[in-house]
C-alpha cells in the first residue's frame, strides 16, 4: 500500500474468539481483558485526532484479532461510533483484524457499508500441519477463501504471520510469505512466537517439548522475510509484538525473542548486510554509505552496532 496512514488504535481483546491457540494469552499480549465501551472509543478517537496533523491520512483501527467473531450488533455499535468522523472527513476509513473463518459475503457487505477499507486476517501460518498443531481451528483453504472474498468486495487485504510456531522452520515461514503474496495481500505483520504464562505452549516449554527461536534467529528470519516482502511490494506494517507493560515487565513472559526495539534490530541487520556487500564490491573498508534520512538510525544501527562493526565507514544522508 503506497499511501501512509496515521492509525488510531482501538484494542478489542479476543473475548469472542471460539478457539484457544497454544500460544495465546490475549490479556498479556494486549494489556486488556474487557471490551471498551462506546464512550471509550469516542474518547480515544478524539484524543488521537487532537494530536495528529490535519493534512495526514487517518484511519481508525480495531485491533485484537476477532472483530467479526463479535455479534453483528456489537460490531455495528463500534463501527457506528466512528461514522460521524468518516462523514465529516476527519478519518478516511476503518481497518480491523479478524479470523479467516469468520468471513462471508454478508459480513463483508456490512463492513464495506460501514466504511471498512482494510481487513487484516490472522493467518499466522499457511501450512496446515502447523495450523493444526497450534489449535488455530482453520485451514489454509479458509485463509485463501476469505482472502478472495475480501478482494472481491473491493477491500484491501492484510495477512498477518507468526514465525517460530511449533513445527515451523525458516523454509515453511518463507513459504507462508510466498502464499501471503499469492493470496493478494497488500500488507502484512510479522510476529515472533513468544512463550507466555497461562498458555499450552508454556506447558510444552516447561516439559521440553517446545523451544522458541532465539532473538538472533528471529532477527535473521525476519530479515529474509522483510527483504522478500519489500521486493514484491507488500508493506510490512509491523515486526514484533507491541511492547505492553506486561511484556516489558517480564512477569508473564517465560521465553522467546521479545525486544522492545525488535524492528530496529531487523533493519539494523539488513543495513549491516548492505554495508558489507558495498565493502566487498569496492574492495576497501573506508567507504561512504548513502542513506535516506528516515533510515539513518537503522544504517548506523541499534546501539550504533553498524558504526562499531564498520568503524571506517562514513554515513551520509541522501539529498
Amino acid at each position: 500500500m503506497s499511501t501512509a496512514y496515521r492509525v488510531i488504535p482501538i484494542f478489542l481483546p479476543m473475548l469472542a474468539c471460539p478457539h484457544r491457540c497454544v500460544y495465546c494469552n490475549q490479556y498479556v499480549i494486549s494489556g486488556q481483558q474487557k471490551l471498551p465501551d462506546i464512550h471509550d472509543v469516542v474518547g480515544l478517537v478524539e484524543r488521537n485526532l487532537s494530536t495528529m496533523p490535519a493534512n495526514t491520512h487517518k484511519r481508525v483501527a480495531f485491533f485484537g484479532g476477532s472483530f467479526t467473531c463479535l455479534p453483528e450488533s456489537v460490531q455495528n455499535r463500534y463501527l457506528d461510533a466512528v461514522q460521524p468522523y468518516l462523514q465529516e472527513g476527519r478519518i478516511e476509513g476503518i481497518q480491523l483484524s479478524t479470523r479467516p473463518d469468520y468471513i462471508d459475503d454478508h459480513i463483508l457487505q456490512n463492513l464495506k457499508n460501514k466504511g471498512v477499507t482494510l481487513i487484516e486476517l490472522g493467518a499466522q501460518s499457511l501450512d496446515d500441519q502447523i495450523l493444526a498443531r497450534c489449535g488455530r481451528g482453520h485451514t489454509v483453504a479458509d485463509v485463501e477463501n476469505a482472502s478472495r472474498l475480501i478482494r472481491q468486495h473491493g477491500i484491501n487485504l492484510g495477512l498477518q504471520m507468526m514465525i517460530g510456531l511449533p513445527g515451523d522452520t525458516k523454509k515453511t515461514a518463507l513459504r507462508t510469505a510466498d502464499r501471503i503474496v499469492s493470496f493478494g495481500a497488500t500488507c502484512t505483520r510479522i510476529y515472533p512466537t513468544l512463550v507466555v504464562e497461562g498458555t499450552a505452549l508454556a506447558d510444552d516449554y516447561r516439559d521440553g517439548k517446545y523451544a522458541p527461536l532465539s532473538l538472533e534467529e528471529a532477527v535473521d528470519w525476519c530479515k529474509e522475510l522483510y527483504r522478500y516482502f519489500k521486493t514484491v511490494g507488500v508493506t510490512v506494517l509491523r515486526m514484533g509484538l507491541h511492547p505492553t507493560q506486561d511484556l516489558r515487565a517480564g512477569d508473564h513472559l517465560l521465553a522467546g525473542p521479545f525486544h522492545v526495539s525488535f524492528k530496529e534490530l531487523v533493519l539494523t541487520a539488513l543495513w549491516h548486510d548492505r554495508i558489507a556487500e558495498q565493502i566487498a564490491r569496492e574492495g576497501r573498508e573506508d567507504i561512504t554509505v548513502i542513506v535516506p534520512s528516515d533510515e539513518m538510525n537503522y544504517a548506523v544501527g541499534y546501539g550504533s552496532a553498524n558504526r562499531k562493526a564498520f568503524p571506517k565507514v562514513t554515513f551520509e544522508i541522501k539529498n
